[in-house]
């Protein structure tokens, strides 16, 4: 273990030093370097080291330079050492193992004076070790005014961290609300297109349907009922979706037969599959059983299969499959296709309610991914994960995991709620 001094220009991780650089660390309003120079003045002492728990720099300030930046090659956690004392001297029970840590990280000393920089909490997050070549003990006065002052530092660090993390909840906000007006004018723009045709071929028919055969009649009324359909479906997911973000859906999870589900989205979709000449497969167990709303996991599967089987080829070797097992305790459920694929860019954003165009499927469907929207949210909404791995050309698999049972649901909302300990090195 060494302490090594790096010129500012190499230290590139500067990044990851979140709290130095809250504190103003290279700056012209920078807390630590004034912290350490006010405290070495109370202490009467040479030098000096700020190092913060989870960040790769230290800080340290000598009587040659007032401040520069070091690496030291182990940060280990020491902040059992100072059993619950915020202050260690050579009175401390622990202090010739402390003195020995950083005798070897090259901190040559004959006295050291190392401070727990804990925050209100009493999480400790930094040490601060002050040391030289004096012999003389520090006296109970200078380290009481120490306390006070590393107890300034301590509230503007936590006040302005505060104030950071709303200043990022705001831009998250403010992103989040971008986005979605741009989702909705692409929305807008989907639901607007099909009324021009609509309008038009329904003008044709009422006020010039004389001059048309029974076979332009018919592939009008195709026409329009395509369209129609199309046009609902994305009405029906677009306010799925609203009411799922504005949290107005009802989560009603049961214990049930999957294969309940896949057997009703079978007999729905596979006519579809047989104009399409694609083959639908189901392979679900009759007894596997999941912890979901049926409605919602219903909703998530049809939205996958109907997508497969949109991008799937209908030249007859196209394939959709439907599958299941259990895990552990949890149900992966996969839905596979043969058809067209993805690119890395669109697996990246699938989820994503940023539409920039509508992609369409093998026979030209019409579509804008809100269904893969909703679907996320679904699974979200039902404590579980969703993914996608695909092949440009090859095909495409989605891979739902969730609870088998109740008791899993539980434990899994426990984690997502569970406030995350920092951990230190």
């Amino acid at each position: 273990m060494t302490l090594s001094v790096l010129e500012a220009q190499q230290a590139d991780e500067l990044s990851a030093c979140r709290r130095s650089l809250i504190l103003g660390v290279y700056s012209s309003d920078n807390k630590i370097e004034r912290y350490l120079r006010v405290a070495r003045a109370i202490l009467n002492v040479e030098n000096a080291i700020f190092t913060f728990h989870n960040e790769p720099y230290v800080w340290i300030a000598t009587e040659d330079s007032d401040f520069n930046v070091a690496i030291m090659s182990d940060k280990s956690n020491l902040s059992h050492y100072f059993d619950h004392n915020l202050i260690m001297t050579r009175t401390h029970k622990n202090y010739e193992k402390l003195s020995s840590y950083t005798q070897d990280a090259g901190v040559k000393h004959q006295r050291l004076l190392c401070y727990d920089f804990k925050l209100e909490s009493d999480e400790s997050i930094a040490h601060i070790y002050f040391y030289d070549d004096e012999s003389r003990d520090f006296s109970a006065k200078q380290q009481a005014l120490l306390e006070e002052l590393t107890s300034g530092l301590v509230t503007i660090l936590q006040r302005k961290s505060e104030s950071q993390d709303y200043f990022e909840l705001y831009e998250q906000e403010r992103a989040l609300n971008f986005s979605k007006t741009k989702f909705f004018q692409v929305i807008a723009h989907d639901l607007r297109a099909p009324f021009h045709g609509l309008i038009g071929f329904s003008d044709v028919l009422a006020n010039e349907r004389h001059t048309l055969d029974e076979e332009s009649i018919q592939n009008i009324a195709e026409y329009l009922y395509d369209t129609l359909q199309s046009t609902y479906s994305l009405l029906e997911n677009l306010l799925n979706w609203a009411m799922a973000e504005g949290g107005r859906f009802v989560y009603h999870p049961i214990n049930f037969k999957l294969k309940e589900v896949t057997k009703i989205i079978y007999d729905v979709l596979n006519p579809l599959a047989v104009n399409k000449d694609i083959e639908l497969i189901v392979n679900v167990a009759d007894d596997l059983s999941v912890f979901a709303d049926m409605n919602m996991l219903t909703s998530i599967i049809q939205n996958l299969v109907s997508n497969a089987l949109k991008f799937t080829p209908i030249d007859g070797s196209g394939c959709v499959s439907i599958s299941a097992r259990q895990v552990d305790q949890n149900i992966e459920i996969k839905i596979h296709d043969t058809g067209l694929g993805m690119t890395q860019s669109q697996i990246d954003h699938v989820f994503e309610p940023e539409i920039k165009a509508s992609h369409k499927g093998t026979i030209g469907e019409q579509g804008t991914g809100l269904g893969l929207v909703l679907c996320k949210r679904f699974v979200d909404l039902n404590h579980g994960q969703i993914s996608v791995t695909s092949q440009k050309g090859i095909g495409t698999t989605f891979t739902m995991m969730l609870p088998a049972t109740k008791a899993r649901c539980e434990q899994m909302v426990l984690l997502q709620t569970e406030v995350p300990k920092l951990t230190v090195s």
